[in-house]
């Protein structure tokens, strides 16, 4: 019976203005008017959860100082948690073939052989392992080098999934042979063959919990910083703010990937452009 009085719900104008708000204020995403539905549609989903028997008695609780864990709940379910490996593959291609050669050579003659890098809004990780793949790849026969990535999200959820690093079959299709070799270790779970994230890949990266709206508690001039997808819902005076806050955080030379879907026209910034969704701190 709760499900068929869920299914006549209407979220009021009132209650997605109260969501829309708050969900800006906390984490920066833009919840237009053309979002209404899907915002319907994933609140009914913990409206069942919750048994709550209206959007405002939800949304109530969920602001509520008794509702704090459910409030992590709401974010992770309106963020967008798509991805894959080697997702926008000329990124990589990009550091492989044209980037990673010109620092290596600047890292030696400085003596510095350390490699910085930021996952800003991971999701269940397959961004992060791919860059060090990348990385492990092409330094691998280079001597030793410090290789180190930061992997952040808004979602709880999404980080357990990145840390337990446990993926389909279909899923890490994109790896190469010698590299699901290399990386991957198979197991079977429940019947089905996945892959498990070596410790090679694991020990480079450090999965954080991280609002980017907020502090950010780390002070590292990266070498490069990938925040692709994520701007996409941000309004242009969020993600101005948000480039530029990276642009401290990028050591000279470094550089800023967005996905192809989003770009910095429009934006006040000083980076360089290299390529489409690719920038440069100079």
């Amino acid at each position: 019976m709760l499900d068929v009085l869920h299914n006549d719900l209407a979220l009021t104008e009132e209650d997605f203005q109260r969501i829309s708000d708050v969900i800006y204020q906390h984490c920066g995403i833009n919840l237009h008017d053309g979002k209404k539905s899907l915002v319907r549609a994933r609140l009914a989903k913990l409206l069942r959860m919750s048994k709550c028997r209206s959007f405002k008695e939800y949304i109530d609780f969920v602001l509520s100082p008794e509702g704090k864990g459910e409030f992590s709940s709401l974010v992770d379910s309106l963020s967008t948690n798509l991805t894959s490996f080697f997702r926008e593959k000329n990124h990589f291609d990009f550091l492989t073939g044209t980037h990673l050669g010109r620092l290596c050579k600047e890292k030696e003659k400085a003596s510095q052989l350390r490699i910085r890098a930021w996952s800003a809004g991971c999701s269940s990780g397959e961004e992060p392992y791919t860059l060090a793949i990348t990385l492990l790849d092409y330094f691998g026969n280079r001597g030793h080098w410090d290789i180190k990535i930061l992997a952040t999200d808004v979602s709880t959820r999404m980080l357990e999934k990145a840390q337990m690093g446990t993926y389909d079959r279909e899923r890490v299709a994109p790896l190469s042979p010698e590299q699901l070799r290399q990386y991957m270790i198979p197991n079977v779970m429940e019947g089905r063959k996945v892959y498990q994230v070596s410790a090679a890949l694991k020990n480079r990266i450090k999965f954080r919990y991280l609002n980017l709206m907020e502090k950010w508690p780390f002070d590292i001039d990266f070498d490069f910083i990938f925040c692709r997808n994520v701007m996409i819902y941000f309004d242009k005076k969020t993600q101005e703010k948000l480039v530029n806050r990276f642009w401290d955080y990028l050591d000279k030379g470094g550089i800023l990937f967005v996905g192809h879907s989003e770009s910095l026209a429009g934006i006040q910034h000083k980076y360089k452009y290299v390529l489409p969704a690719i920038y440069q701190k100079t």
